[in-house]
C-alpha cells in the first residue's frame, strides 16, 4: 500500500487509489464536477487540481491521478487556490445567471463550489454562448445553455444504465450533449441523471418550480414499487409529498433508484378514498363507519370463522399481522397474499428467497434467468447483473425475449429446458466458481420451483459460502407476507372454495373477484382501482406515505418506513381499522396501539424485529424427478409504469406510459 502526505498528513491509501482519493482519507475536501464514484473517470471539468511533488511544477487533476508512494499533496497552496479561481472563471464563461429561478437552486454543486472556491468577479464581458433546448421525455426537463459538460449523464446512461441514449455532438465551443436524434431517455433508470447533474441542465420536469429545497420535510422510506424495497427520502411540504430520492445503500440500490419509484408520488393525491363508501342498490354510495362495521359483523354473525384477507402488493407488514390477529380471533386462518393465483409450495422460505443478495449477483459468472423480465420487474437488480457481465458472467434467459442491456443467449420459451439443460450452459455453469439461477414471476406461476431447485442442484448453485438459487419477486408485500403466513396451499382459488362469507382486500388490486361473487368484500385501501370498484363496502385507508411500516424485499432484507404525511379527508391508518373492526365483530385481537402491534408482531415473527437481512434457513433438498412443463408466453408485468394502483393514478406515469411504450403522440391544445 503506498505511502503518501496530504497537507503534512502522512497515511496508507490502497493500491490502485487516486489522488483525490487519497485527499478524501485525509479528510480534505476536493471540489469536482465530472467525477463520480460509481461513474468511470473523465477527467474533463479539472476543477479538483492539486499540486503533487514529486511531477512537474503546476497543478494536476486529482481524479485521474493515480496515488504513487512517496508524493506529496498539496490541496491547499496558493497554486492550487489559483489554479481553482481560473478553472470556476472559466466554467462560469458561459453560464447564464439563473439561480433565481432555477430549480436546482439550493441544490447545485456549481452554486456552492463558485462561492467556496471561485472569484468575486468574472473579467468576461462578451456575449455569453446560447444551447437549443433538448428534449428528454416527460420526466427531465432541459436548459442546456447551463451545461458544462461533464458528462455524468452520458456516463451514466452507457455504463450503469446501459442504454446509450445520450451523447455529445461537435467539438470545442459548439459541443452539445443530446439524446439519439433529440428522442425522449426511454430506459427505467433515466431520471437518476437529473441527481448526477452538477448544475441546472437537467432537472425534474413534473416537480418544476413546485418548491424549494429549504422548505421541505424529509422523511425516511422504503420504495414500494417493486420487491427490492430500494431506500428512498420522501420530501412533503404541507400534506402533500413532493417528490422521492434516492437514499445511499449500497447493499440494496447503491444511490439510484427507478422512474416508477422516483415518479409514482404525484398519485399519491390523485384518485383517493378519503370517505367511506357501500353499496347499495348495485350503486357505491357514501357512508359512516359505524354503518360500515355493522353491515361486516352482522355478515359474519353466527359464523364469525367465515372471513378472510387477501394481501396486495404494497402493503407493510403491520397491516398484514393485524389482519391475521383478526382472522385468528374470529376463528379463521383464511390468508393469502399471491393475490394474482399463484401457488408455489412455501413451506421453506429460503426456497423463495434470492438467497446470493442484490450485492452478492455482481460477483456471479454464470447467471439463468427464468421467467423474469428483469428490467421491468426489477431494474436495480439489472444494474447488478450488468456488473456481473462486465466482470465476464455469462448470461442465459428462458422465456419470450425482451431487450437486455447486457449480451445475453435467449434458450426458447418452453420451460422443459430446464429439465434437458443445453450443453453450451452446462459448460458455463460448470466452469464457474459462482453460478446463480434466477426464478420469476412467469415462471413461478406455471409451477416450475423444484424444477428450478433440481437444475440449482445438476448447475453447482449451491456450494460452500454461496447460495445461487434466487427468486425475483415484484411485491413490496411479497416476503414479509410469506414470512408472516400469508399462503394457502391452493392460493387464492382454495380461498374461493371456502367461500368465506366476508373477504378482506387489503388493497389487493391485481386479483380476481369474479369467484368471491358471494362475499362480501370489503376493500381496505387508498386508491379507487380495481379492488374498490368490486368491493361492497369501502373503508379508506392510509398509503405507505402516510403510516410508518416495516417492508422486506425479495432477498429477506427487513426494512423500516417512516410516516411522511397524514391520510387525506376520513382516511385512517390500516391497522386503526382492522383494531376497530375487532370491536365491532367482538373479537380480541391483543393490541390497541401500534408500539403494541408492533411487538406482537415481532414475538410471532423475531426475524421483523431486526433491520437487514432475515435468516430465513437452509434450502430444501432438491427432487431430482421434479420437472417443468409448459411455455412461458408473457410475462406478469405488461406496462412497467403501471404496476401499481399509486402508479395507475399518477398523471406523470400514464403519460410516460403513453409516449415511452405505445408511442401515443400527445394532442396539442389547438387539436
Amino acid at each position: 500500500m503506498p505511502k503518501v502526505t496530504v497537507d503534512g498528513q502522512e497515511l496508507e491509501v490502497p493500491d490502485g487509489a487516486t489522488v483525490l482519493q487519497a485527499c478524501e482519507m485525509a479528510g480534505k475536501e476536493i471540489p469536482r464536477f465530472c467525477y463520480h464514484e460509481r461513474l468511470s473517470i473523465a477527467g474533463n471539468c479539472r476543477m479538483c487540481l492539486v499540486e503533487v511533488k514529486p511531477g512537474p511544477p503546476k497543478p494536476q487533476a486529482s481524479c485521474a491521478l493515480p496515488a504513487a508512494d512517496g508524493q506529496e499533496i498539496r490541496t491547499d497552496s496558493e497554486m492550487v487556490k489559483t489554479a481553482r479561481e481560473g478553472v470556476m472563471e472559466f466554467l462560469l464563461i458561459n453560464h447564464p445567471l439563473d439561480c433565481p429561478i432555477c430549480d436546482q437552486g439550493g441544490e447545485c454543486d456549481l452554486q456552492d463550489q463558485a462561492v467556496a472556491y471561485g472569484r468575486g468577479g468574472s473579467r468576461y464581458d462578451m456575449n455569453k454562448r446560447a444551447v437549443t433546448e433538448k428534449y428528454m421525455g416527460p420526466l427531465i426537463k432541459t436548459i442546456m445553455t447551463r451545461c458544462i459538460h461533464c458528462t455524468r449523464c452520458v456516463r451514466f446512461s452507457e455504463e450503469i444504465a446501459g442504454v446509450d441514449e445520450i451523447g455529445a455532438l461537435y467539438r470545442g465551443e459548439d459541443m452539445q450533449i443530446t439524446t439519439y436524434l433529440e428522442q425522449a431517455a426511454e430506459h427505467e433508470l433515466s431520471a437518476n441523471v437529473i441527481d448526477l447533474c452538477p448544475v441546472g441542465a437537467l432537472t425534474s420536469r413534473p416537480y418544476a418550480f413546485e418548491a424549494r429545497p429549504w422548505e421541505l420535510k424529509r422523511t425516511l422510506s422504503i420504495d414500494v414499487s417493486d420487491a427490492v424495497g430500494a431506500n428512498i427520502t420522501l420530501h412533503s411540504k404541507g400534506r402533500e409529498v413532493m417528490r422521492a430520492l434516492p437514499r445511499i445503500n449500497d447493499d440494496v440500490n447503491e444511490e439510484w433508484v427507478s422512474d416508477k419509484g422516483r415518479y409514482q408520488v404525484d398519485g399519491l393525491i390523485k384518485r383517493r378514498l378519503d370517505k367511506v363508501f357501500m353499496r347499495k342498490r348495485g350503486k357505491l354510495q357514501p357512508a359512516g363507519w359505524d354503518e360500515a362495521f355493522k353491515a361486516i359483523a352482522k355478515q359474519l354473525k353466527g359464523n364469525t370463522s367465515s372471513i378472510a384477507a387477501v394481501a396486495g402488493d404494497l402493503v407493510d407488514c403491520e397491516t398484514m399481522f393485524a389482519a391475521k390477529a383478526l382472522l385468528k380471533a374470529c376463528g379463521s386462518d383464511l390468508l393469502e397474499g399471491r393475490q394474482t393465483g399463484m401457488d408455489y409450495d412455501v413451506s421453506n422460505l429460503a426456497a423463495v428467497n434470492f438467497n446470493s443478495t442484490l450485492a452478492g449477483i455482481e460477483t456471479a459468472d454464470a447467471i439463468l434467468i427464468v421467467g423474469s423480465h428483469i428490467r421491468w420487474e426489477a431494474p436495480l437488480v439489472n444494474v447488478r447483473l450488468r456488473k456481473a457481465v462486465k466482470r465476464g458472467a455469462k448470461v442465459f434467459v428462458i422465456g419470450p425475449e425482451w431487450e437486455t442491456t447486457f449480451p445475453a443467449t435467449f434458450l426458447g420459451s418452453d420451460l422443459a429446458v430446464l429439465s434437458d439443460l443445453p450443453s453450451d450452459l452446462v459448460d458455463n455453469f460448470k466452469g464457474a466458481e459462482r453460478s446463480a439461477i434466477i426464478m420469476g414471476g412467469a415462471a413461478l406461476a406455471k409451477g416450475a420451483l423444484g424444477a428450478g431447485l433440481a437444475a440449482a442442484d445438476t448447475l453447482g448453485c449451491i456450494k460452500d459460502g454461496w447460495n445461487g438459487f434466487n427468486v425475483l419477486h415484484f411485491s413490496a408485500a411479497r416476503m414479509g407476507g410469506l414470512m408472516l403466513g400469508y399462503a394457502q396451499k391452493g392460493g387464492v382459488k382454495d380461498i374461493a372454495k371456502a367461500a368465506p362469507k366476508v373477504l378482506l382486500a387489503l388493497g389487493a388490486d391485481e386479483m380476481d373477484f369474479e369467484p368471491f361473487a358471494d362475499s362480501l368484500k370489503v376493500y381496505i385501501g387508498h386508491h379507487g382501482d380495481k379492488g374498490a370498484h368490486a368491493a361492497d363496502i369501502i373503508l379508506p385507508a392510509a398509503s405507505y406515505a402516510e403510516k410508518d411500516g416495516t417492508y422486506v424485499n425479495t432477498e429477506g432484507r427487513v426494512q423500516y418506513a417512516e410516516k411522511a404525511v397524514f391520510a387525506p379527508g376520513d382516511a385512517r391508518e390500516d391497522w386503526t381499522i382492522l383494531r376497530a373492526l375487532a370491536d365491532a365483530i367482538g373479537v380480541e385481537v391483543g393490541f390497541d396501539s401500534f408500539d403494541q402491534l408492533q411487538s406482537a408482531m415481532i414475538a410471532e415473527v423475531p426475524a421483523l424485529g431486526e433491520e437487514g437481512l432475515a435468516d430465513l434457513g437452509k434450502l430444501p433438498k432438491a427432487d431430482s424427478k421434479a420437472k417443468a412443463e409448459g411455455v412461458i408466453e408473457a410475462y406478469p408485468i405488461k406496462d412497467f409504469y403501471l404496476t401499481n394502483p399509486i402508479a395507475r393514478a399518477s398523471a406523470v406515469m400514464q403519460q410516460c406510459s403513453a409516449e415511452l411504450l405505445h408511442g401515443d403522440e400527445l394532442a396539442e391544445a389547438a387539436e
